[in-house]
């Protein structure tokens, strides 16, 4: 049986819910003062984070007692389980706090380490991707599809974040900086939404966790893109972190080379 018939109605439903759940909490939360915290690695916590995943995980828990979990906040549960769902309650709790309008909740379903159900959904804008293997990515309920681009030099380039990439990865954005012909930067999760869409055709990411991207690979390829790590490699729940989508799989395989040629001259230096 094929990964897609293991994407059940069910599923789907849940992972709706959860978004649902999230997207409440936030929307009330849009023009709230908040009490942040910053954890061990640096980065921050809110109530909110806090909140939203101890509901999504009470959901699951319900409907789905022997699925495993793995959650920014509160770790991994039941994490040998077949199907695994990856959240990320708030993606982009520094933009959340600063009131910039691109964090969101990440959710995905992963079914034996392979992520097969995603959704991304950045309440401030009203706008969700859902994404699933075997079934076409919408966008708040439509049809959404990547778009061709004929030249890596005509290419909209997005990153998230330049302080996550991985030792070595800044000659990587750099060369793509040189090759790409627009760069848009600090768009957290949105980034992959709106390429799955058709609106940018790269996005490069370095240093993100599982509950980071988990979402991006059913999303990007049900819109007909490809997201993978460095080194081409599609993305599973074992992967480094280390991003790269495309709406064009030539522009993919010519960023790759990009990518490729620079980590050489590192490893060479």
């Amino acid at each position: 049986m094929g990964r897609d018939k293991h994407v059940l109605d069910g599923h789907l439903e849940l992972a709706v819910e959860l978004a649902d759940v999230a997207h409440g909490i936030l929307v009330k939360a849009i023009d709230s003062t908040l009490a942040v915290e910053v954890k061990p690695d640096r980065s921050l916590v809110t109530q909110i984070d806090l909140e939203i995943e101890r509901r999504m995980r009470t959901l699951i828990a319900d409907r789905f007692p022997a699925h495993g979990i793995i959650g920014e906040e509160d770790g991994t549960e039941n994490g040998g389980a077949s199907h695994i769902w990856v959240l990320d309650p708030v993606d982009g709790t520094a933009q959340l706090i600063a009131g910039m309008p691109v964090y969101g909740t990440l959710i995905a379903l992963a079914i034996d380490g392979v992520p097969s159900l995603g959704v991304i959904d950045i309440p401030a804008i009203g706008a969700r991707w859902i994404g699933a293997v075997g079934r076409q990515t919408v966008k708040n309920g439509r049809p959404v599809k990547v778009r061709s681009c004929s030249a890596l030099s005509s290419a909209i380039l997005t990153n998230s974040n330049q302080d996550y990439l991985p030792p070595g990865g800044r000659p990587v954005l750099d060369a793509l900086r040189e090759a790409t012909g627009a760069r848009v930067y600090g768009g957290s999760c949105l980034n992959y939404g709106i390429l799955a869409e058709g609106r940018t055709d790269l996005a490069l990411d370095g240093g993100q966790k599982v509950h980071d991207f988990a979402p991006f690979r059913p999303i990007v390829e049900g819109a007909g893109g490809i997201v993978t790590d460095w080194r081409g490699l599609p993305l599973t729940l074992e992967s480094s972190g280390n991003l790269l989508g495309a709406g064009d799989p030539d522009r993919h395989r010519e960023a790759l080379a990009i990518i490729a040629e620079c980590r050489a001259a590192e490893c060479a230096a």
